[in-house]
C-alpha cells in the first residue's frame, strides 16, 4: 500500500516495479525516436513515433495535454533547452542537437526520461556538451541511497560538470531554473532537485522515493527565456544546450534506473 510522508511519496517494492514497466514504456519510445533522427525529419514524426509507442503498449502519454501542453515529447532543438513543441514546420538539419523529453503513464504510475541526440554529423564541441550533461545525471544517481540529503544529488552534478570543465578547458553554463523531481502518481511531485548546490541540504533520502534526475548544461550562458508559444524555452545567449535524465528509485540496494531500457 502506498504510504506518504508529508509532502514526498513513499512507494513499495510493488509499487516501483509499476513504474519500472511504465519506465520501459518511455525507453522504448526514446529508442525508436533515436533510430528515426536524421536530417530531414519533422519534430513532429518523431512525436507520433513517441505517441504510437505509448498507446500501443497501453499506456498514455503523459505530457499530452498537461497544464495544455500538445504533443506527447518535448523536442527541443539547438538553443532549446527544453519544452519545445514538436512541429511539422521543424525539420532536423544536419549539424543540429536535439533533446526529446519523453513521459508515459501505465496503469496510475509515472515514468520520465530524456536524451540529447546528433543529427547527422555535429560538431565535437556540441558531442562533448551532450557527454557532459550525461556524465552529470549518472553522478547524480550515484549518490542517490538511502540516509543521504537531497543536495548530495545536486552537489554530484554541479561537481562532475566542474571536473568535466577543468579536464577538457572548457566552461558550462548549468541552467538553474528547472531542474529534476519527485516522481510516482503524478509527474511533477515533491521534491525539486537543484542541479547544483552544497552538500548536506533538503529532506532526507528514503528507501521508496523515486526522483526524475535532469541535469541542463549549455554551451554558453545559464540565462534562459520562455518564448511566446508559453513552453519552448531557449538560451539567453543563443547557445546550444543539452538535457538527459532518467526517474530513479532509491532503494536498500542501490538507486534503481526506472526508466532505463528493458535489457538494461
Amino acid at each position: 500500500m502506498l504510504k506518504r510522508g508529508r509532502v514526498i511519496e513513499i512507494k513499495s517494492h510493488g509499487e516501483l516495479e509499476a513504474m519500472r514497466a511504465a519506465g520501459i514504456v518511455v525507453a522504448r519510445a526514446l529508442a525508436l525516436i533515436a533510430e528515426a533522427v536524421k536530417p530531414g525529419v519533422t519534430t513532429a514524426e518523431l512525436d507520433e513515433i513517441a505517441e504510437t509507442t505509448i498507446r500501443d503498449a497501453g499506456a498514455v502519454p503523459s505530457f499530452k495535454g498537461y497544464h495544455g501542453f500538445p504533443a506527447s515529447i518535448c523536442a527541443s532543438v539547438n538553443e532549446q533547452v527544453v519544452h519545445g513543441i514538436p512541429a511539422k514546420t521543424q525539420i532536423l538539419a544536419d549539424g543540429d542537437l536535439i533533446s526529446v523529453d519523453c513521459g508515459a503513464i501505465l496503469d496510475g504510475w509515472h515514468g520520465d526520461s530524456a536524451i540529447t541526440l546528433p543529427i547527422g554529423t555535429v560538431s565535437a564541441e556540441d558531442l562533448a556538451l551532450s557527454d557532459a550533461t550525461r556524465e552529470a545525471m549518472l553522478a547524480g544517481i550515484a549518490v542517490m541511497s538511502p540516509g543521504g540529503k537531497l543536495t548530495d544529488i545536486s552537489f554530484a552534478i554541479e561537481s562532475r560538470v566542474h571536473e568535466i570543465e577543468e579536464a577538457n578547458g572548457v566552461e558550462y553554463g548549468i541552467v538553474p531554473d528547472y531542474g529534476g523531481h519527485g516522481i510516482g502518481t503524478s509527474m511533477h511531485m515533491e521534491p525539486f532537485l537543484p542541479n547544483y548546490g552544497k552538500p548536506g541540504r533538503g529532506p532526507r533520502l528514503r528507501t521508496g522515493m523515486a526522483i526524475a534526475v535532469e541535469p541542463m548544461l549549455t554551451l554558453g550562458t545559464e540565462q534562459t527565456l520562455e518564448l511566446d508559444d508559453g513552453w519552448t524555452v531557449v538560451t539567453q545567449d543563443g547557445s546550444r544546450a543539452a538535457h538527459w535524465e532518467h526517474s530513479v528509485a532509491i532503494t536498500d540496494n542501490g538507486p534503481w534506473i526506472l526508466t532505463a531500457p528493458a535489457d538494461a
